[in-house]
């Protein structure tokens, strides 16, 4: 693999839904617009944040053999500038608490909720997020 990373970056974070079209209603109204994919009603995407990773929702039936049905495991959180804000609009979306706001040191804050179909949903205020995406914009060649 040379100089490259062995792990390039989020490409997809996928979540199991019993009732995809109540997901698609919910995480449209949650991210501001459509999905940007949509496969025969069993998987969504959208393309979200500075970086346009994907977010998918995949219909329960395909999940894998033994894949938990209850919250647990990995958190993946999202950068967000109010985490307050948005802690508070998914508890009034119908999202339930799976961890508070948090302070951690340096600035940082954390927060999950469960969304009304079973997922965990990590939201974070990080001032390394915004340290490097300043950086990377400060990087990138003048427009010609």
């Amino acid at each position: 693999m040379g100089n490259v990373a062995a792990l390039r970056g989020l490409s997809t974070v996928t979540y199991w839904a019993d009732d995809v079209p109540a997901a698609r209603a919910w995480y449209s109204e949650l991210l501001g617009g459509e999905p940007y994919f949509e496969r025969g009603g069993a998987y969504l995407e959208w393309r979200i944040g500075d970086y346009e990773h994907e977010l998918g929702i995949i219909d329960r039936a395909w999940a894998p053999p033994g894949a938990a049905a209850v919250p647990g495991g990995a958190v993946v959180y999202w950068h967000v500038d109010d985490i307050e804000a948005m802690f508070d609009r998914l508890l009034a979306m119908g999202a339930v608490e799976y961890e508070p706001i948090t302070k951690r040191e340096a600035g940082f804050v954390t927060a999950a909720v469960t969304d009304p179909f079973g997922n965990v949903l990590g939201i974070m205020f990080s001032p390394h997020y915004l340290d490097r995406l300043e950086s990377l914009t400060n990087s990138l060649p003048a427009s010609q």
